[in-house]
């Protein structure tokens, strides 16, 4: 499997009641749309076997976030999408970390409503 459930029913949990959410099996991984926006994924990196979300933040603190813990440039087509980061376990391994990610694609997610 591209991605683990068990991370997949994680997310699930923190995006219950945020807004109209929809749920899809792409690009081998599995991501989460809120209110008709990707938001939030999951996959497994291929060199290293390590779960990994795939977070939508967005450019504002983009930068500030990549000093977090476990984050990283989302890559996949050889060139960093600015926006959009991973994120490894040592990032989203305990729930206060994940409500962390979870929050920033959410707020992210609300801004694109307003456009």
């Amino acid at each position: 499997m591209a991605y683990s459930e068990y991370v997949v029913d994680r997310v699930r949990r923190q995006l219950k009641g945020t807004g109209v959410l929809e749920e899809k099996k792409m690009m081998g991984g599995y991501l989460f749309m809120v209110n008709g926006k990707m938001c939030i994924g999951i996959d497994i990196d291929k060199d290293n076997q390590q779960d990994r979300l795939m977070v939508r933040v967005g450019k504002l603190n983009y930068e500030e976030l990549l000093t977090k813990e476990g984050s990283k440039k989302m890559d996949f087509t050889g060139r960093p999408m600015r926006g959009f980061l991973y994120i490894y376990p040592e990032g989203f391994d305990t729930e206060e970390d994940l409500d962390f990610w979870v929050e920033k694609a959410l707020a992210f997610n609300k801004l694109l409503l307003q456009d």
